[in-house]
């Protein structure tokens, strides 16, 4: 069984393994640890990671399904998906029901797709990756990473992604939570007598910055606190030298950069490579020949003046700090240290303000890349009965505060209307005690939508209790309400409690038991209590529904089928390429005496039409086309490499026939007399026959089709064995040998 962590990036895709030695990072097809979260089609192919990022030249590929994901699934449009557009190569939509949609252009026909299905199709990526480099082993049970920011709707989306992909997800786990699994677990010196100890983490990805702190002892990991900014990451800092490069181009070179798609795509990418470099040097110079209207643009930017540039954003990187300090309810003097982790944690200056406000250089002991990778394949390990991992808790914490509220308002703890808090370790279980008569819905929500993503709606889904009715008007319905390992909020069950005995005049009320049992409803002795269960039904806001599920199963299917049908094209159309290539060069050396002047012709000429053919009308045909012509080809050439192989292989059929004579006449000296003329009279006759088979054979020249062939002197050489064989055990009978006594005794003479 295999256990695998996957860390699906808006940039990039990393995949972990834990095997008996520890967490490995797997390498795809190009032994590469990182892999472009990008889908790409062509006319006829589906393109994913690497193949679909080189294939950016001519078909743009569908990248940022992060981001795509979250304008589908409760984000306003305004604030983030329209926001984001500019900066995408591909024309996005929107659906009736206001999801993003993407198109693409396949195998003649126009497909809609969403970014859950393009999530999938990353996950099977993955998926094939990781068996690829586990030798083939199948790959269902996983640990997928998602944002502490993610909403109900969104998480469902990445389950619903992993069952399109046949993957089975033992837990969505916390970027950074699996982050801290990483650092903790490999440590002894983290927690004491004194207390545990904190540690706070900064992730600054490619689209998001996220921050937690985290309490460690010897026993396990808590995660105290979340903090982050959906819409700050690496690509903000590159979207600045775009800007500003743009409008320098616009000025020196005449061109808009920004109007055209290609130019934007190189330019982007040139000012990635930039930040890259004034990571580590002063000043960054970037280069890009034929930018657009055939000209060459050239342009200079120095460390200080790009961080001008940024400081707006660079004061953006502190907030999320202060939140998460704050809720976390210790000071900075207690953090042990701070880990800065993330693809764009590389910038100095970021670095710099994050020592400023935590009064320390953060520490980088962790592979800013990998690590979320990594801790959820240990995360996987731990949940796996494949693998035995020390004790260690692992406790998250939810980032936003969940309530429910029924048509009479909301349901209310002691101390607010959240059934849970921001902050509060998951799983967890509450029980609510309601007092209906019929039928209801309890309807799911974010209580603060400023612990939200802006824009993000609270609304999470709704629940219907029922249809049932009560039998006295003291009834009452227990739900018990669960926030899973998925940090998926869900009703488990719901039960209609009538107690016959009890004051029908009792005022209604709410209660709400975090326990999560039933010991209050036990039944005494003077009562009569029935417990019914009761039918829920759920819906959650943005999630597929089961039928749009069972499609977008189906086309990933088809998709799949494609592919493979694809892959067993090119590998057909490689073949017959390669043969004619190889043919060319045997039909002038090696197949040259074996081949009459009227076949090497026929042959070339044959050759010659099938590598134009490949390279103009055939370049793009079916697989049973190219093996069609492969046959062809082979039906003429075959003749000839079975004459060249015969006179190859019975050169050797020759020398093992001589040698069987050889060692039959030596063993026959052992044999009485008849047996003994018998052996060597067939030897003669195999010896002689051989002779003058091969007189006749070197009378023909070698073009011709050979009269004794290999496999006639190999048979003759098995029933020469198969003969002497056969006398060698009539000589050995029982009878034969108790004759042969009989036989001695008789003819000795008397000794007295």
């Amino acid at each position: 069984m295999s256990v695998v962590g996957f860390d699906v990036g808006n940039d990039t895709l990393v995949a972990a393994a834990a095997r008996q030695r520890g967490i490995d990072v797997l390498l795809n097809a190009e032994s590469k640890r990182e892999s472009p979260a990008a889908v790409a089609f062509s006319h006829n192919a589906r393109l994913i990671g690497s193949h679909a990022a080189s294939a950016s030249a001519s078909h743009a590929p569908f990248s940022s399904v992060k981001r795509l994901l979250l304008g589908a699934t409760g984000r306003d449009p305004a604030s983030s998906l329209l926001r984001d557009l500019p900066r995408l190569p591909f024309p996005v939509s929107r659906a009736a029901d206001g999801a993003a949609v993407v198109h693409a252009d396949h195998i003649g026909r126009r497909i809609a797709l969403s970014p859950t299905h393009l999530l999938s199709m990353l996950l099977a990526y993955l998926k094939q990756l990781a068996e690829a480099d586990l030798g083939g082993a199948p790959v269902a049970d996983c640990v997928i990473s998602v944002p502490c920011y993610f909403t109900q709707a969104q998480r469902r989306a990445y389950l619903d992604a992993a069952a399109v992909a046949g993957l089975r997800p033992l837990r969505l786990m916390h970027d950074l939570a699996a982050t801290a699994l990483g650092y903790g677990l490999y440590r002894n010196d983290l927690g004491s007598a004194g207390g545990p100890t904190h540690v706070a983490f900064v992730d600054v990805g490619q689209c998001d910055t996220q921050v937690a702190v985290v309490a460690f002892d010897a026993s396990g990991m808590k995660v105290l606190s979340h903090g982050f900014d959906a819409d700050l990451g690496g690509r903000d800092f590159d979207e600045v030298l775009f800007e500003h490069f743009a409008e320098e181009f616009r000025d020196r070179y005449k061109i808009d950069v920004v109007g055209h798609v290609k130019a934007s795509m190189r330019l982007r990418a040139a000012c990635e490579k930039a930040k890259k470099v004034l990571s580590a040097n002063a000043e960054a110079v970037v280069n890009i020949e034929c930018l657009m209207e055939e000209k060459d643009v050239r342009g200079v930017i120095r460390r200080d003046e790009f961080e001008k540039l940024c400081a707006g954003l660079l004061e953006r990187v502190v907030e999320p700090c202060k939140r998460a300090v704050a809720d976390s309810r210790i000071g900075l003097e207690k953090l042990h240290s701070v880990e800065l982790v993330g693809s764009g944690s590389r910038v100095p200056s970021i670095a710099k303000v994050l020592a400023g406000f935590f009064r320390r250089e953060p520490s980088r002991t962790l592979n800013a890349s990998e690590c979320v990778a990594r801790g959820c394949a240990l995360q996987c390990a731990m949940l796996s009965p494949a693998f035995r991992v020390r004790e260690y808790e692992v406790q998250d914490a939810i980032p936003a505060s969940i309530g429910f509220s029924t048509r009479e308002g909301p349901i209310s703890t002691l101390s607010s209307n959240a059934l849970f808090r921001r902050g509060l370790p998951f799983p967890s279980v509450k029980t609510i005690t309601l007092h209906k008569n019929s039928s209801f819905n309890l309807d799911a929500y974010y209580v603060d939508e400023n612990e939200l993503p802006p824009g993000t709606s609270a609304n999470i889904g709704s629940f219907q209790i029922g249809p049932f009715q009560a039998h006295t008007e003291a009834s009452k319905v227990k739900v018990k309400v669960r926030l899973n390992l998925h940090g998926l909020i869900s009703v488990e069950s719901a039960a209609l409690i009538d107690d016959y005995q009890r004051n029908a005049n009792s005022a209604d009320h709410t209660q709400v038991d975090s326990s999560g049992d039933d010991m209050g409803d036990k039944s005494r002795s003077e009562r009569s209590i029935h417990r019914q269960d009761l039918p829920v039904a759920e819906y959650i806001y943005g999630a597929m529904s089961k039928q749009e599920l069972l499609e977008a199963q189906e086309q990933e299917q088809q998709l799949a089928y494609q592919d493979k049908l694809m892959e067993r094209t090119k590998d057909s159309k490689n073949a017959l390429e390669s043969y004619v290539y190889d043919t060319r060069n045997k039909l002038s050396e090696r197949y040259r005496s074996f081949a009459t002047d009227s076949e090497r012709e026929e042959i070339s000429v044959n050759l010659q039409q099938t590598e134009e053919w490949l390279y103009e009308e055939g370049d793009n045909e079916t697989e049973a086309v190219y093996c069609s012509k492969l046959e062809e080809l082979r039906k003429l050439v075959d003749p000839i490499e079975y004459r060249c192989k015969d006179d190859e292989v019975r050169a050797e059929a020759t020398r093992e026939l001589l040698k069987c004579i050889v060692d039959h006449r030596m063993a026959a000296k052992s044999l009485s007399t008849s047996e003994r003329e018998a052996v060597d009279n067939e030897c003669n006759k195999a010896e002689q026959w051989l002779r003058e088979g091969l007189q006749l054979q070197e009378s023909l020249p070698k073009n011709v089709d050979p009269i004794l062939c290999s496999y006639e002197i190999k048979r003759r050489g098995e029933e020469l064995d198969m003969f002497c064989q056969n006398i060698a055990r009539h000589m050995g009978s029982p009878a034969r040998r108790d004759g042969s006594r009989g036989s001695d005794h008789m003819h000795t003479p008397d000794r007295d």
